[in-house]
């Protein structure tokens, strides 16, 4: 008789680490320091154990300088920097950093648009609620009309096709890093998140929406958010999606 055992496979050693944090930098010399800074003033609060692991995807600029000075000038702060030979882009290196990393859990922060540390604390605090803490802003200062209808259509268009409901998909949240591993996105560029997001709700891992105070964005542009890359990138999610939907319904898992 052939017996089935059911099982999670345990978390990889963390070494007393409680977070890994992922900067994502191309061509950030201005913002990447302020970036820095703003998570540590967050940690310095919460006093949780994290590292920092940087990666300049083949930026043109000062950005791996900057990173430097300022990795010398914070010596407690346990920081590695990663320098690409050649552009991969965020989803790849959002991966890569996951593997690098031995946290228990995982976030991204963006080089180009730090969130602020108030916005940041409110996210943190609640690290270990849930296997994803997923963000959403209250309100985004300084985005066009526009960008918001092409957000608020992308969130009904995710949550269509997957057959899930969460407020916002794009936000910088937080996960297990075991499950980022394993579950990692195919997509590339602007629709990753919401793969991952999705897929690890497909898994019936726990979650957690927060909402964060009114974050400043930095409007680039009404045609940034449909160039072709994006429209791309969130073609592929989609079709990611669906096709993961019909599978599950077809096989099951």
């Amino acid at each position: 008789m052939t017996s089935r055992i059911s099982y999670r496979p345990s978390y990889p050693p963390v070494e007393d680490v409680l977070l890994t944090v992922f900067c994502a930098c191309y061509n950030e010399e201005k913002h990447v320091a302020n970036a820095l800074s703003s998570l540590k003033a967050t940690m310095d609060t919460l006093k949780y154990s994290y590292e920092v692991i940087v990666i300049d995807d083949a930026s043109t600029d000062r950005t791996s300088q900057v990173v430097e000075d300022w990795k010398r000038a914070n010596p407690d702060v346990p920081l590695k920097l990663v320098r690409n030979a050649k552009n991969r882009g965020l989803a790849t290196g959002f991966v890569d950093a996951a593997f690098m990393g031995r946290g228990k859990y995982y976030t991204l922060l963006c080089g180009d648009d730090p969130m602020p540390p108030e916005a940041m604390f409110e996210l943190f605090r609640h690290i270990g609620k849930a296997d994803m803490i997923l963000p959403y802003p209250e309100d985004l200062q300084g985005k066009s009309r526009f960008r918001r209808a092409i957000s608020g259509s992308y969130t009904k268009a995710v949550s269509y096709l997957s057959g899930h409901k969460i407020t916002y998909y794009n936000g910088c949240g937080i996960h297990l890093r075991y499950n980022v591993m394993r579950w990692g996105p195919y997509s590339f560029g602007f629709g990753f998140q919401a793969e991952l997001v999705t897929r690890l709700l497909d898994e019936d891992v726990s979650y957690l929406e927060v909402a964060l105070p009114a974050l400043t964005h930095r409007e680039k542009g009404s045609g940034g958010a449909l160039n072709v890359r994006n429209v791309l990138s969130v073609t592929h999610t989609l079709f990611e999606i669906v096709l993961r939907r019909v599978r599950k319904r077809t096989f099951g898992n």
